[in-house]
């Protein structure tokens, strides 16, 4: 079922063999992709743990149950593949074995194309929320849903990469021996075609995802334009309230815009690589090693994507609320809670003042109270 001339394939791109072999043993060579595994689970563990501990309204959004898939996601590609990166390091026949080298070149497979249809859904539900709202709450869009779009997901792309291991492509130990990956340098029609596939699939994944980004981005700062250049009037409260409540929705994009770019900035080299070996241009195993080891490194920035960020914002956010309070002091205090994407939907007291004060209802108010004249106490 695989490919039979896989050492004779191996030994032509890299003559040397015997000393890229025992250089694999020392230890130099190993630390770092055991620092990677160790940074990369303990990493999507923070991020999951921090994204479990929320309120109520995050828990039952789509976008955030997407975030947490994509977390599940890495971690999943991390503690599968990466072991057996690590025993390849110690012991260079691991990979030798024909199931073990399909199995590392599903995974491969598998949780790239993952990682990219995670990202798209998180774009398609922003954007789907931002610019379709109607259909979007009619829908009723919410956790069950991401839900059944993750396992869609999921159940989708294992059958699409289990094809190789049925016979429509082979696998293939590539250069340095420490990866497999579909043989894709082969002039077999079937081989060809899923190669063809598998890099076209990604391929629209990418411009899907930053299509949709863009849209999202246009159509908030055209709603931004239109509702600040917008005199205050009784009318346009609940447009206020959509401007000044918004900061939820602008760091939903920055956590969704920040991650699409280290994604697909990652995954790029990858499907480049795909269809530069599928056109049988000339063989640079070089370039394949690389664009590999930087697909690897992909589930190890994301977690921290969510954590940083979302602490920067919530800090920023901090600050330009205590500013208003120092100008507002009828403003009460914000709330001790926090929220990881809904920031100012626990601490709106502040925004329902200012939608108070631009709606003229403070002056609908007594501005006094009545005292009783003299005769009136003599009456009672």
């Amino acid at each position: 079922m695989y490919l039979s001339g896989t050492t004779n394939f191996t030994h032509e791109l890299e003559p040397n063999s015997t000393g890229v072999k025992a250089s694999l043993h020392g230890a130099g060579r190993v630390l770092l992709p055991v620092l990677m595994f160790a940074v990369g689970a303990v990493g999507n563990l923070v991020a999951i743990a921090a994204l479990s501990v929320s309120q109520r309204e995050r828990k039952s959004s789509a976008f955030y149950t997407l975030v947490c898939g994509l977390a599940v996601t890495d971690l999943l590609g991390t503690c599968l593949a990466s072991p057996i990166t690590i025993a390849t390091y110690l012991g260079a026949h691991v990979l030798q074995d024909d199931r073990m080298c399909a199995f590392h070149s599903f995974l491969l497979l598998f949780f790239s194309l993952a990682g990219l249809s995670v990202i798209c859904a998180m774009a398609a539900e922003r954007y789907a929320a931002i610019c379709c709202a109607f259909t979007y709450r009619r829908c009723r869009v919410g956790r069950s849903f991401a839900q059944r779009v993750l396992l869609g997901i999921y159940l989708s792309h294992a059958l699409f990469c289990c094809l190789p291991a049925m016979g429509m492509a082979r696998s293939q130990l590539q250069f340095s021996h420490t990866w497999c990956f579909i043989e894709w340098r082969s002039w077999a029609t079937v081989t060809r075609a899923y190669t063809v596939l598998y890099g076209g699939t990604s391929l629209l994944l990418i411009l899907g995802t930053i299509f949709l980004n863009l849209a999202v981005c246009g159509a908030l700062l055209l709603m931004r334009k239109r509702t600040v250049t917008r005199p205050v009037t009784r009318a346009s409260v609940r447009e206020r309230w959509r401007a000044l409540s918004s900061a939820a929705e602008t760091q939903m994009i920055a956590v969704l815009v920040t991650t699409s770019a280290v994604v697909l900035t990652c995954s790029a080299p990858l499907v480049v690589r795909v269809f530069a070996n599928c056109s049988m241009l000339g063989p640079d195993p070089a370039a394949d090693l690389a664009a590999i080891r930087i697909a690897s490194v992909n589930p190890i920035l994301d977690p921290w994507i969510y954590i940083l960020l979302r602490r920067s914002l919530f800090r920023r956010l901090r600050t330009v609320s205590k500013r208003r309070r120092s100008g507002a002091r009828t403003s009460p205090p914000p709330s001790p809670q926090t929220n990881l994407f809904y920031p100012d939907l626990t601490r709106d007291g502040h925004v329902i003042t200012q939608l108070m004060c631009s709606a003229n209802i403070i002056s609908q108010l007594p501005t006094a109270v009545k005292v009783p004249t003299k005769g009136e106490l003599t009456r009672t």
